[in-house]
């Protein structure tokens, strides 16, 4: 991803985190979750390039974090495990600023840009604004993803290697 190659086992440790344990996938869903994946991991660059991990309140979490991780280290856990779970931690908390930034507080604050999008889509809704407020700034959070997601597809290059990932289906 944008040059930088992302382990085998890191991606087989992020899946089977978030599928309580199993690695037994077929190819399919592995290639469903690996799209996640990438577009977790494009918000987390795109966060690196706004300078989001430079910041003093981004540093301080990450400290404290780190500092309770090792105070509570779990017996049995490897240093590649550890390893993994500080960075998950430091790309998660990245990922929610920079996801805040672009999506959350815009689609909060911009009264005007919720009103043009609803007009823009007033034949889904069937309700004045104030009845389905809530949806349309639902449906405004997801265009605003799409968007942003389809511009950091455009701007940072992804290579999958199918192979690599046909072998981890049949782990």
């Amino acid at each position: 991803m944008n040059g930088k190659s992302i382990s085998a086992k890191e991606f087989l440790w992020a899946y089977k985190k978030s599928h309580n344990g199993n690695v037994s996938a077929s190819f399919d869903t592995l290639q469903a979750y690996l799209n996640l994946y990438i577009n977790f991991k494009l918000k987390v660059l795109d966060a690196r390039d706004m300078g989001l991990d430079r910041s003093p309140g981004y540093q301080e979490e990450v400290k404290n974090y780190e500092e309770a991780l090792s105070t509570h280290k779990k017996a049995g856990t490897s240093a590649k495990d550890h390893d993994f779970l500080l960075n998950e931690y430091r790309e998660g908390v990245l990922m929610f600023n920079v996801s805040e930034q672009k999506i959350w507080n815009r689609a909060q604050e911009d009264e005007q840009a919720i009103n043009d999008f609803y007009n823009r889509n007033k034949q889904r809704y069937n309700k004045p604004l104030n009845d389905v407020r809530g949806e349309v700034i639902a449906d405004y959070q997801q265009s605003l993803e799409e968007n942003w997601l389809k511009g950091l597809k455009q701007k940072y290059q992804t290579k999958i290697n199918e192979n690599e990932l046909k072998k981890l289906a049949k782990l």
